[in-house]
């Protein structure tokens, strides 16, 4: 087996599991190196090689970057020459790691990230929740739908349907570190939570009127569940806009879901959606159930640069409304109320629940 057919095997395999990995490649080599301009390697997290790109004086740089690289999601470029002295510099528009060994060479390696696809957790059978397994997918979530007796025939978009809402259960059958939507919308809402604080998410979102919400998080802690969690649950859901129908109500949960993701760092250049900057921060929001310890989590990407949910951040953004604008406007309750006034100057941010 080749150079690339090892590359491309192991790449195979990572990506079967879910595993984040990087692609490092020899760009240039210079005498005396062993690795040539096109050698590639697979690099794990771990510190796990798969091809080759260099012996084992450019290994502790290489390994070191590609965990830098998998942290944010950026791709980078690296130099590794021989000095004295084993400094790192950054010199801009490259990384240079000073190397001691005797055998002296100097190669420059391109280390990009491959990251699985960001996991969103619908729980219900309604139509919002239908129409967010629809949504989701193209702009690059892997979803998972829950719901009692789900039918997966209804579902064709989603990677996977769970036909239970038992906590015990599903939560042994989905991966932390999810984004949850709980969008039950009256049915078995109180076991929908009870599910979703027992996953281990990132975030959980609500769909459902600030009204509502609040009675049924009351209801949770005077359950049991924790406090601090059932307060982190993030309800209404959604960002302020017009939204009425199932489809824009999933709109605009998902664009709120994007926007938290991505964070305040996600700069956009111009009003086309043209990104100067859409990558991640290094950490995420605080998992919701207690006692669960969170990576960073950069975003999905197949290869460097923004991915097609980083512009469909921003392009969401182009359209919906900020709460200055919406003051201007009524805001229809995508929870199925009435058409309410939004407050000229509201005191907090308004919601399309209602909330």
């Amino acid at each position: 087996m080749n150079n690339a057919e090892t590359v491309f095997e192991a790449a195979r395999r990572l990506q079967q599991v879910g595993t984040p990995y990087a692609l490092v490649s020899v760009i240039k080599a210079l005498a005396p190196a062993s690795a040539r301009p096109g050698d590639k390697a697979i690099v794990t997290a771990d510190g796990d090689f798969h091809g080759w790109v260099g012996g084992g004086c450019a290994q502790p740089a290489v390994v070191r970057t590609v965990r830098q690289a998998l942290a944010d999601g950026r791709a980078r470029l690296i130099r590794i020459a021989p000095t004295a002295d084993g400094h790192e510099r950054d010199l801009g528009d490259v990384l240079e790691f000073g190397m001691a060994c005797h055998s002296g060479g100097t190669l420059e390696l391109f280390i990009d990230p491959v990251l699985p696809r960001a996991q969103l957790v619908v729980i219900g059978a309604s139509s919002v929740a239908a129409s967010l397994t629809q949504l989701a997918p193209r702009v690059g979530f892997a979803v998972t739908l829950i719901a009692h007796e789900a039918d997966a025939a209804h579902y064709p978009d989603a990677q996977r349907v769970i036909a239970s809402d038992d906590a015990v259960s599903v939560a042994a059958q989905v991966a932390p570190g999810a984004w949850v939507v709980v969008a039950t919308q009256g049915r078995r809402d109180v076991q929908a939570l009870r599910l979703a604080l027992a996953l281990n998410a990132r975030q959980v979102s609500f769909v459902a009127s600030a009204r509502k919400a609040q009675v049924l998080k009351a209801s949770l802690v005077a359950a049991g569940a924790d406090a601090g969690a059932v307060a982190a649950i993030v309800a209404p859901a959604g960002y302020p806009m017009a939204a009425t129908t199932p489809e824009e109500i999933a709109l605009s949960v998902l664009a709120a879901v994007v926007s938290q993701r991505r964070g305040p760092s996600a700069a956009v250049s111009s009003p086309c959606g043209m990104a100067e900057s859409l990558t991640e921060p290094l950490t995420e929001p605080t998992p919701v159930a207690a006692g669960v310890t969170t990576a960073a989590t950069p975003s999905t990407a197949s290869g460097s640069g923004a991915s097609i949910e980083a512009l469909a951040a921003t392009a969401v953004s182009a359209i919906v409304p900020s709460p200055s604008a919406a003051s201007a406007a009524p805001l229809a309750n995508c929870c199925g109320g009435a058409v309410v006034e939004a407050p000229s100057q509201p005191a907090a941010k308004p919601s399309c629940c209602g909330g």
